[in-house]
Order: structure tokens, then sequence, then C-alpha cells
């Protein structure tokens, strides 16, 4: 199945364009997850809907695709009954290992506390 992804820019010159592009390979709510859960290696899609948690089948299978097809991940299929397939990162995939790290100290740092500010602020509009 090919995956249609409109690119909002073709020309990537400008300053801030590389991190356009770069969120356009690994924006979404998923893919950062994907990623960060496959730094550890291989897993099966089970496995990787497991971890995640709420994701639905559909949307993992669409964000697993759209990686593959950015050149981040790999999809390994065997030839079994049952058919057994398996995903891992690429070696653009695995450079992406200090940029999830980043992101994660960052979170666990300032994103908690931002959220937590965010949802009163809200409680308190309502």
């Amino acid at each position: 199945m090919d995956t249609d992804i409109k690119n909002r820019h073709s020309n990537y010159v400008l300053p801030a364009c590389p991190v356009e592009a770069t969120l356009e390979l690994i924006g979404g709510k998923w893919k950062g997850i994907v990623l960060f859960y496959l730094l550890d290696g291989r897993l099966r899609f089970s496995e990787l809907k497991r971890k995640i948690g709420c994701v639905t089948q559909r949307m993992l299978t669409k964000q697993l695709r759209e990686l593959e097809a950015s050149g981040l991940v790999n999809r390994i299929v065997y030839a079994e009954v049952p058919p057994r397939v398996e995903y891992e990162l690429t070696e653009e995939g695995e450079s992406l290992k200090p940029v999830l790290a980043a992101l994660k100290s960052w979170g666990e740092i300032h994103a908690l506390k931002l959220l937590e500010i965010r949802a009163a602020a809200a409680r308190n509009s309502a």
C-alpha cells in the first residue's frame, strides 16, 4: 500500500527548514514513541502495541508504514505460519537516539510541569 504523505515544502533552504523537515519525518503523536521503543531493539508489532498502550492497531500500522517509507524503520517479515512481522530502526533511525534522549530528558524536567499548568488554566477558565 502506497502511503500518500504530503510535505508542506519541497525546498528546505531557509534556516528553520531542517527543523520542519525533521518534524515531517518524526512528528505526530505516535512516531516519536514508536522510535523511542525501537531504540531498545527489534520488536514484533504486538509487543510494540502493548508497550505504547492506547494506540489503535490501524494508527500504529499507519505510523509504522510512514516511518518505513521515510527510511527510519525496517519491516522484517518471516515466512512462517502464522506470519511474524518485526520492526527495527534503520541506521538513519538509530541516528535519532541523541534527539530522542534529549526529548525524554526535556520532558522529565519541563513537559509534565507545563502540562499541569495548562490543565489548571483550562479548569480555571471553565
